[in-house]
């Protein structure tokens, strides 16, 4: 039998887990500053502003949606776990933690190995936890969504970056494995979906986006491992995620009908993925103009993340103003 996947309203016990697409986008677009501050000479302080405020802006939503899980009737962190669309969003903590931790290694210093451990245990936890869910409790094939990948396919590519950011050279090796592997099974079963399920509803439409992040982020992590080369598998992860970007180009239309608001966040992270490895591959194949390449990939990526951030600036200052006025 084959059900519509209908909008899901955030729940109103708790600070609604999609929220955490912004500063997963803040963290991914300070990376994207960071590569170029190594690679183009790029000024550091833009990668500063970006994961200041991620981190800012995590710890916040954090405290907010942790205070309403520890109370028994609000439910929270559990029942959005269990919940068949929400369900592998819950990773966004863990892996919003260690892109913050990654970034941050040198400060923290020898404390710092042991909070990457930590994050990771957090996300093997909770991808174990969805996984052993989803093998006891079959899910709907049509509640499936690129947002699955999160947890052990993104998940574990993000997970092997903060390794190599405390040196820890064959964890992040291994766990990129994991996320290889992985990315192989739930591509199969989640493109399955997509093409012979029933159409996404239009406001569901920038899930889509995610499927840039599994290419984008194992580029990211492999570039990380290698210190920069453009190898052969590195070579083959750009094919993938160039591929994925032209698909998306189709995609376009659909995403300009929907009016503004948070869910614009999800574009964000892959987007500044994309900006990440555009500096990376640039800088790692120096062909000539290499630089200007690198600088309009980052560009580019900067300015619609800016955009989303000034869009959602305004869609705030205009909810407080129709409160008061109401």
């Amino acid at each position: 039998m084959t059900t519509t996947l209908a909008p899901v309203k955030a729940p109103s016990w708790a600070l609604p887990i999609s929220l955490f697409s912004i500063p997963l986008g803040l963290a991914g677009l300070g990376g994207g500053w960071t590569a170029a501050a190594q690679l183009l000479d790029a000024p550091a302080w833009p990668a500063s502003v970006a994961f200041g405020a991620a981190t800012l802006i995590f710890a916040a939503f954090t405290l907010a949606y942790l205070a309403r899980t520890v109370r028994p009737r609000n439910g929270g962190f559990h029942v959005d776990l269990r919940h068949p669309l929400l369900g592998p969003l819950t990773a966004y903590l863990p892996v919003i933690a260690i892109l913050l931790t990654a970034h941050y290694a040198k400060a923290l210093g020898a404390v710092a190995p042991w909070l990457i451990w930590l994050a990771v245990a957090g996300l093997a936890l909770n991808a174990a936890a969805l996984f052993a869910h989803w093998l006891k409790h079959p899910l709907d094939q049509n509640a499936l969504h690129p947002g699955y990948f999160l947890p052990v396919t993104a998940g574990a590519f993000i997970a092997a970056i903060g390794f190599v950011s405390v040196d820890q050279h064959g964890a992040a090796v291994g766990v990129f494995g994991i996320g290889i592997f992985f990315w192989l099974l739930l591509g199969a079963v989640i493109t399955s979906r997509l093409f012979f399920g029933s159409e996404l509803p239009l406001p569901f439409k920038p899930v889509l986006s995610i499927l840039l992040s599994p290419p984008g982020t194992a580029s990211v992590a492999w570039f990380a491992i290698t210190r920069g080369a453009v190898d052969d598998l590195q070579t083959a992860l750009g094919g993938v995620t160039l591929f994925m970007l032209l698909v998306q180009l189709f995609f376009v239309r659909d995403y300009l009908r929907l009016p503004f608001s948070t869910q614009y966040w999800v574009f964000t992270f892959p987007i500044a993925v994309l900006g990440n490895i555009g500096v990376r591959y640039s800088a790692g194949l120096r062909f000539p103009g290499w630089q200007l390449a690198g600088w309009v990939s980052l560009t580019v990526s900067s300015a619609l993340i800016l955009a989303i951030v000034v869009a959602s600036l305004r869609l705030g200052a205009r909810s407080v103003t129709s409160r008061r006025t109401g």
